[in-house]
């Protein structure tokens, strides 16, 4: 008994060719090169642009949370000078543990969840917050808190229409350091849980990619400048008196 083999029968399995990475064999991607665009583009749906919107969700939150607990401590301290050498030490003692220490620490209580990096995120916004919102207060000219009163004018109204308008360029310079500081050390957090361009930065060390953890360290870094310009042109719309007495002086 005998079979007739066809053509097909004798044709070699077909591999299907599912491409190599962009730029071929040997493009930047497959050499491992310092930064290869094309990896860039393909990874900035999945990889890039997530990560970026969830370091921005982190330092927004801290740096809200640390702003609304820093300025009330501040409005107290103000009002009860007792206070600044209490809370000026807690912040001052969570400021000095360092970034994974302090994450490791809260780990056994909120889990390896996205509540630890902001418990620890805020806790680093306090002292810098604290301290400029208190000096701008203090900074204050005496004389001009007397004719404030002398016209009237209730401890409320002097708090909103004098303090601190003349206290925002304090308050300002404590928010443009607070923002950095937390950008930089929320990448340190992706250690904990994996969010924010610490994830991909940490991933791209681990598999010795270079392009991935160099396209993510410069989006941290233009994130952190991009933050701090936009706040530097809010101080400057907030303050017009200032810009006043610059050029006239």
């Amino acid at each position: 008994m005998s079979f007739e083999v066809g053509p097909l029968a004798a044709s070699p399995p077909v591999i299907p060719n599912y491409g190599g990475p962009p730029g071929g064999a040997h493009g930047c991607i497959a050499r491992n090169g310092t930064f290869c665009w094309d990896w860039v583009k393909g990874h900035w749906g999945d990889v890039l642009q997530p990560r970026l919107l969830e370091h921005l969700e982190l330092t927004v939150i801290a740096v809200g949370i640390g702003f609304a607990i820093a300025f009330a401590a501040a409005l107290f301290a103000h009002r009860q000078r007792w206070f600044e050498t209490p809370f000026s030490t807690f912040s001052a003692f969570l400021y000095t543990i360092p970034s994974l220490a302090l994450f490791q620490l809260l780990v056994p209580f909120t889990g390896l969840t996205k509540l630890t990096i902001e418990i620890g995120l805020v806790g680093y916004t306090l002292l810098i917050l604290f301290r400029n919102i208190l000096e701008g207060l203090r900074s204050v000219p005496g004389d001009v808190l007397e004719a404030a009163h002398g016209m009237g004018l209730t401890g409320r109204q002097i708090l909103l229409r004098i303090e601190l308008p003349l206290a925002f360029p304090a308050i300002s310079a404590g928010l443009r350091i607070a923002v950095v500081t937390t950008i930089s050390l929320a990448t340190v957090a992706a250690y904990i849980t994996p969010l924010g361009l610490g994830q991909p930065i940490f991933y791209g060390l681990a598999t010795d990619f270079t392009t991935e953890f160099v396209a993510t360290a410069a989006l941290a870094i233009a994130l952190a400048i991009v933050a701090d310009g936009l706040l530097v042109l809010a101080q400057r719309m907030f303050t017009p008196w200032a810009r006043a007495r610059r050029r006239t002086a």
